[in-house]
């Protein structure tokens, strides 16, 4: 019978027949019984008495602590932060092989993301002034630019894609285009060398975008093949020479992260890539792939540096042709129905921002979900 059932069931009504009396058992029995029962009413009196609710809930029963153990909980021990699919939930913490006991932790969902109304503003606990300008960096609290500058999602089960348009900044009609065109779950890159950026900033924040800073990196036949000013040598990130990293952090505020400009010479280079994903660490930036290189350490590095990241899987308009960025949306849309999740990155050019805007629409029609990239990234810490 069911819980509820026995809970609503007429006391009394479900007692067997009395029987015939059985002879009554020796005084000694009866003794001993007695004592027994003493014994675990005692217990059960200890072990419940005096508890009040706990966060974290043993479910097997601790011995009785002694005051040394007493004053060992005051310090609490290291914690490995270990990824999580999501920050709420009941999590099972593996039996302790010393003790056998078994803690179950619940952890509350907690969102460090800027409000709404001040998103288009810096906010100053994640800025490190500098002669390059303000810097990204991690709160005093550990708080992250990538968990205060995120974009919001549901969260509900469903078929998710991130749209990243990139040259944001470059061409001023372009910028206008895809802040007043695009919906606020597609993500902008941002190109340092742009114009006006605080001004496209701050539009893009008020209208519900995330932001990535796209950084230039060292390409395959540098420097005849040139990203432009600022380009991050593989040879300067090996010797911890972030100086052109710098420079274009400090040209604009409020991104979760850098994805790569160009970059095949560096992105493959294990003595570049280590020490830059490192520095994006430390400020507490994600780092995105474009995918457009098949040698990149990139996402890897990053997992193993503990660095949210995340890697694109369809580059939408490598043809500036309506009817081909359609049919890569469309890509898109299945390899994303396939695997749960994909990642699409195209350019601020006036008929990607066009045909992207036109197919969003149908797309959610049909159960897609828009998403800030920074929500397919995997984040070690788990925030």
């Amino acid at each position: 019978m069911s819980i509820e059932g026995e809970l609503y069931r007429p006391l009394g009504l479900d007692r067997p027949r009395r029987r015939a009396a059985l002879p009554l058992p020796r005084l000694s029995s009866v003794l001993v019984f007695a004592a027994a029962a003493a014994i675990v009413c005692g217990s059960a009196e200890t072990a419940f008495e005096g508890q009040a609710p706990r966060r974290f809930v043993d479910v097997l029963a601790e011995p009785p602590a002694s005051p040394a153990a007493d004053v060992a909980k005051v310090a609490p021990q290291p914690v490995v932060a270990k990824p999580l699919p999501r920050p709420s939930g009941p999590t099972i913490i593996s039996p302790n092989p010393q003790t056998g006991r078994v803690t179950f932790h619940v952890e509350e969902a907690t969102s460090y993301r800027q409000s709404p109304t001040v998103a288009h503003l810096p906010d100053p606990d994640f800025i490190e002034d500098s002669q390059y300008g303000p810097l990204p960096v991690r709160a005093a609290d550990g708080r992250r630019p990538f968990d205060v500058y995120r974009g919001a999602s549901s969260g509900k089960p469903a078929t998710r894609i991130a749209i990243v348009v990139g040259g944001v900044g470059i061409s001023q009609s372009g910028s206008m285009e895809a802040v007043d065109q695009l919906p606020g779950g597609v993500t902008f890159g941002f190109s340092p060398a742009g114009n006006s950026l605080d001004r496209w900033m701050q539009a893009a924040r008020r209208g519900g975008h995330e932001l990535v800073l796209q950084v230039p990196l060292e390409p395959v036949g540098y420097p005849d093949v040139d990203p432009g000013a600022d380009t991050l040598t593989a040879k300067a990130a090996a010797e911890g020479d972030f100086s052109a990293l710098y420079a274009s952090l400090g040209k604009i505020t409020n991104y979760v992260g850098v994805m790569n400009y160009m970059g095949a010479g560096f992105t493959g280079d294990k003595a570049a890539m280590d020490p830059f994903i490192a520095e994006l660490g430390r400020r507490g930036l994600m780092y995105l792939d474009d995918g457009t290189s098949a040698r990149s350490r990139g996402k890897d590095t990053a997992l193993l540096a503990g660095v949210p990241a995340a890697t694109a899987d369809v580059l939408l308009d490598a043809q500036q042709d309506p009817a081909a960025i359609a049919s890569q949306l469309d890509m898109l849309e299945k390899v994303a129905r396939a695997q749960g999740s994909a990642i699409g990155v195209a350019s601020a050019f006036d008929q990607s921002i066009d045909v992207i805007a036109r197919w969003i629409p149908a797309a959610e029609q049909r159960g897609i979900e828009i998403v800030p990239v920074s929500a397919l990234a995997y984040d070690p810490e788990g925030r």
